[in-house]
């Protein structure tokens, strides 16, 4: 076994708080050496309950650790990012990666320049939904997709497309390996300044098309995608961490020997629907975007979630963002 990666947590919030604890719960990965943290009073009480070290400072910290953690407000992540990578170090940063796509970008530019690994906290992907289909040929030409929240102040320092979309932008993106042909968007400004509730239809150049609809003003959480290709449709509930497959085949003989099969006429011959509800494996996903983070450092295997995957992410997002601005802008004309 590698020797464990000495890592220390930047940001000490409601989210730092739990990659501590998830932390924890990797000795023989990482030694957790400590965490820095502005806030004296919240920095005092995470001291007292994780029996902890307070660095003074990030660059204190950067002296001892070989990995930084970053889960700080989005407006720090690129002043934080640029110096934990001159400073030799690997990273994990919070999604959105950085506030601005340029910000993104010049830090994918020092990740490469230092060969360093960076990975960026877009935690969906590890949601066990999502992960029970992953066997599946995965070829989606239509995407639906809602994301509802109810009013969080925690979340306001951005849109709802860069605090709550931008990880469906991720999950799109990397089931859809193509570019990006057309893009609508539009939004609503309720209680922020920026837009709390969006819908994007996004067309790419193979044909797949995505409706994605965001909003942190609903009544009711909702976290789900639905895909639709050739062969079959597939329902993910992120939230309830529950999947559906409903597949057509030619052959009774060709259906797998578990789920429920029905007939279904049709005027070229008799077709069989098989509807199968994965298994799903409990998993806490922030515990293992961590572990998945540490193989890539010590076993040189490729990041689940890259910085790559990050910046295009934010691409996308800042794109519908900008349709959404323009949008508010021509109504207060």
């Amino acid at each position: 076994m590698a020797d464990r990666l000495k890592i220390g947590v930047l940001g000490t919030g409601h989210l730092g708080k739990i990659h501590l604890k998830c932390l924890e719960q990797l000795p023989d990965r990482y030694e957790l050496m400590g965490f820095c943290d502005p806030d004296d009073e919240q920095a005092k009480a995470v001291s007292e309950s994780f029996g902890l070290k307070r660095f003074a400072s990030l660059a204190d910290m950067l002296q001892a650790v070989d990995v930084v953690d970053i889960v700080t407000p989005t407006i720090t992540h690129y002043d934080m990012g640029r110096e934990v990578l001159l400073g030799g170090k690997h990273l994990f940063i919070e999604k959105p990666v950085t506030q601005t796509v340029s910000e993104a970008a010049e830090l994918l530019r020092l990740s490469r320049e230092k060969n360093l690994k960076v990975q960026v906290g877009h935690v969906e992907r590890f949601n066990p939904a999502l992960l029970s289909v992953d066997d599946l040929n995965l070829n989606p030409m239509f995407i639906e997709a809602h994301r509802l929240a109810m009013f969080n102040p925690r979340g306001t320092d951005v849109s709802v497309v860069l605090d709550l979309m931008i990880h469906d932008l991720d999950i799109i993106l990397n089931l859809i390996n193509s570019p990006v042909k057309d893009l609508h968007a539009s939004g609503v400004a309720i209680l922020s300044e920026t837009a709390d509730i969006c819908n994007a239809r996004i067309a790419f150049e193979n044909g797949a098309v995505v409706n994605l609809t965001a909003s942190r003003m609903s009544l009711k959480q909702m976290r789900k995608v639905r895909l639709f290709q050739k062969d079959a449709y597939i329902s993910l509930d992120f939230l309830e961490k529950n999947a559906q497959v409903v597949r057509l085949f030619e052959s009774p003989d060709d259906v797998p020997a578990h789920g429920n099969l029905m007939e279904l006429p049709t005027p070229k011959g008799t077709k069989y629907i098989h509807v199968d509800l994965p298994e799903i494996e409990p998993i806490n996903a922030i515990k293992m975007e961590l572990e998945t983070f540490a193989d890539a450092i010590q076993f040189q295997v490729p990041v689940k979630v890259s910085l790559e995957d990050g910046y295009r992410a934010l691409e996308l997002a800042h794109q519908i963002n900008d349709l959404v601005v323009a949008q508010f802008e021509a109504n207060n004309e």
